[in-house]
């Protein structure tokens, strides 16, 4: 059985003019939501066996606050250029060559190749995955090379666990 968690990572800004997209940093609310997140995770699973970050400031950023938070060391954390990308074929491609030594594993990246991903492959329709956002979904797949579709156990949103607003 393999176990993937995705990961979107949290809130950029886009208040810095001149500087490329890749390059975009978290913005406060982010670096919040993902030390928020990262430890509501970590009361809720074991470390996955495998960290892998988009190489976005962004996601890496949000990736590094996890790691953090899992106490999985930093030189650890693979960085992929392929999962800076919008649509779910890289992100496909680089979980299904994931070796199989890993039985888990966390990956970080970008907002329409995980919507894509999650409703793909797991078994239960999410509109819409928010920055910070992480879905779980378990394989009866021995092999990462052949999942298909699995079930998706986990949903953890920044909104579920910040107090409402009062209007």
């Amino acid at each position: 059985m393999k176990t993937l968690y995705i990961v979107r990572h949290a809130k950029s800004s886009w208040a810095y003019e001149g500087i490329k997209d890749i390059d975009r940093p978290l913005k406060k609310r982010g670096i919040n939501d993902a030390y928020l997140v990262s430890q509501v995770l970590k009361n809720k699973v074991d470390t996955p066996n495998l960290f892998v970050s988009s190489c976005a400031n962004r996601a890496l950023h949000t990736a590094m606050i996890f790691s953090y938070t899992f106490n999985f060391p930093l030189a650890n954390l693979k960085v992929s250029k392929a999962l800076y990308s919008f649509s779910d074929g890289y992100l496909i491609k680089t979980v299904k060559a994931f070796d199989d030594g890993f039985e888990s594993a966390i990956v970080f990246s970008h907002d329409h190749g995980i919507n894509t991903f999650v409703n793909k492959f797991g078994d239960k329709f999410i509109s819409h995955v928010p920055t910070c956002g992480v879905i779980g979904i378990r394989f009866k797949d021995k092999h990462w090379k052949n999942i298909k579709k699995g079930e998706t156990f986990l949903t953890e949103f920044p909104k579920h666990h910040k107090p409402a607003k009062n209007d």
